[in-house]
């Protein structure tokens, strides 16, 4: 799988080369590339930004640069393309397995008070939000969108991590526990260290419901589809 984002500070995006995102990429499981806006800017000071029509506080991105961006990484339209926005759908579990069925995807972040709409217009598929708040530009969230897109890509992580995670089941994860047995007066649950491998599994399921109960009812009424 292919990530393309474009971004006007591609700085922001070097923790994408370390971890498990790193070795997959170096592994030649997904392929990550970061694309400069300022470098299509056709003025002569590579400007990207301008002043809204109608007034207003704030910068708004100009279309060009994006535009040109956007068609030089994907001529025939080929790929997914989407633009991080709190006005956009709100980034589930769902729609990580949605974006794993292209091979190519195109992330774009905008910045100050977002972008020109004719960029959305013409050029962009969908708008994804990671939640309900604003941020200064949308490289987090690009970042975020990543990640858990990457971790979900064949080989990236063993399947068998994928299995038993928060949302995997529609629920949030139970708690985990490793060495020691005992720390700082706390033990470590008796079930967890009997072997009872059908004790443990009703003891997890347990748990992962009471969690979710707890701190996230509007799950089990499928509030993650």
């Amino acid at each position: 799988m292919k990530i393309t984002v474009l971004t006007l500070f591609p700085e922001m995006f070097a923790p994408l080369s370390e971890s498990i995102l790193g070795r997959a990429q170096n592994s030649g499981k997904i392929q990550i590339d970061i694309v400069n806006i300022r470098d299509y800017a056709e003025n002569k000071h590579f400007k990207c930004d301008d002043y809204p029509f109608g007034g207003g506080s704030g910068m708004v991105m100009t279309p060009q640069p994006i535009g040109s961006a956007i068609k030089a990484v994907d001529p025939e339209h080929k790929a997914h393309r989407v633009y991080m926005s709190p006005k956009g759908e709100t980034f589930k579990q769902s729609k990580v397995f949605g974006l794993l069925q292209y091979e190519h995807v195109i992330l774009l972040c905008g910045h100050y008070e977002g972008v020109d709409q004719r960029v959305i217009d013409l050029y962009i598929d969908e708008e994804i939000s990671i939640g309900d708040y604003v941020l200064t530009g949308g490289e987090l969230p690009a970042m975020v969108v990543c990640d858990c897109v990457a971790r979900y890509v064949d080989g990236v992580i063993s399947d068998g991590s994928l299995v038993d995670e928060s949302f995997s089941n529609g629920g949030l994860e139970y708690p985990q526990y490793t060495r020691p047995a005992e720390y700082e007066g706390l033990k470590v649950p008796e079930v967890l260290l009997s072997g009872d491998h059908k004790k443990i599994d009703g003891w997890r399921r347990a748990e992962s419901e009471k969690i979710t109960a707890a701190r996230r009812p509007d799950l089990l009424k499928g509030g993650n589809q």
